[in-house]
């Protein structure tokens, strides 16, 4: 089986924009879904509704793929599954390793989703001398201090980081030296890697504050409304405020 060290994805050679690419495992999750319930075709509306896009965006986006489907009939779902995944390199097998096996760790190990979708995780690896050797999802640990010799035997070249943030740089800076060339972070801390090297993040900490800005915008509409409802409140006036001119006090000019 090919491992993720003989093969790369084509999406840049191709010219597909970073944008499209970061969008395709949407399409390619709704499709999935699509194929399980055996679904022939789909249209471009029903399925960017599935995936959470406009239509345009989605013909625009399969346009790269060379892949404009039938019109009256949509696009062939099985043939859209198998184009998307050898477009993401999901046709082969990704070996991964974990670094950092806490709660998060172990729970991404645990994880079954990731055979079915191309990625097999390939070893997990822990600072803890203690963890050496315990099984976790069946595999055992390792210690970092065998972390080059990991990576050569497993021909990974996906990493995942979920140490603590003060020690993520310095796993990074080790499994890059150790042929890594991506890394998805969970560490809630900016990796600095060299060219080539390709970085994902995700913070859950990040998610949740974007969620509450919004949570806390929609609230202040709401009290707004409920206030332009409340017909017995007395009308609010912009009070003048004072400043001092040549001539002596002259009121400020209100912004409306």
């Amino acid at each position: 089986m090919a491992t993720g060290r003989t093969h790369r994805p084509a999406t840049r050679s191709r010219g597909i924009p970073e944008a499209t690419v970061a969008r395709l495992p949407l399409y390619l999750r709704a499709l999935t879904a699509l194929s399980e319930r055996s679904v022939p075709t789909v249209s471009s509306e029903e399925l960017a509704t599935a995936a959470g896009v406009n239509s345009a965006k989605l013909r625009k986006d399969f346009s790269y793929l060379g892949s404009y489907g039938t019109r009256g009939v949509g696009y062939d779902v099985e043939y859209l599954v198998y184009q998307i995944s050898r477009e993401l390199g999901l046709t082969q097998d990704w070996p991964v390793a974990i670094v950092g096996i806490g709660n998060l760790g172990a729970a991404l190990a645990n994880y079954g989703g990731f055979a079915s979708r191309g990625f097999r995780v390939a070893a997990l690896i822990d600072a803890d001398p203690t963890m050496a050797g315990t099984p976790v999802a069946g595999i055992a640990v390792q210690h970092t201090d065998d972390l080059d010799r990991i990576i050569s035997d497993n021909g990974v070249s996906i990493g995942v980081i979920t140490t603590p943030p003060g020690a993520a740089q310095q796993v990074c800076d080790r499994l890059v030296a150790a042929g890594v060339t991506s890394i998805l972070n969970f560490a809630p801390t900016v990796l600095s890697v060299p060219e080539g090297v390709d970085v994902r993040k995700v913070d859950l900490s990040i998610e949740l504050q974007i969620l509450a800005f919004h949570e806390q915008r929609k609230a202040g509409e709401d009290t707004v409304a409920a206030e332009g409802d409340d017909e017995s409140a007395p009308p609010m006036r912009a009070t003048p405020v004072s400043r001092k001119g040549p001539d002596g006090d002259m009121p400020a000019v209100m912004p409306a």
